[in-house]
């Protein structure tokens, strides 16, 4: 899972390095347009659906973040 969403952001945003334990947020490397399509890109990849409630900054801020979601979302 966590190669899955390493390989979905470097798509979306190429000159970043995501590997970085760093707020992904805080540092600018995702705004909200790119959150949209993140999060269009894990309900086709994982075949889930995040809830508008979920769409909050603090579950995409790092690929530990992301994942917790993906597992909330019954991703293994």
């Amino acid at each position: 899972m966590i190669e899955k969403i390493i390989t979905i952001l470097t798509d979306l945003r190429p000159e970043f390095d995501f590997t970085e334990d760093v707020n992904f947020i805080e540092e600018g490397m995702l705004d909200s347009f790119d959150i949209v399509n993140l999060v269009n890109s894990l309900d086709t990849t994982f075949d889930i659906s995040i809830d508008g409630i979920d769409i909050i900054p603090d579950n995409f801020s790092s690929i530990e973040s992301i994942a917790t979601l993906l597992r909330k979302k019954g991703v293994i």
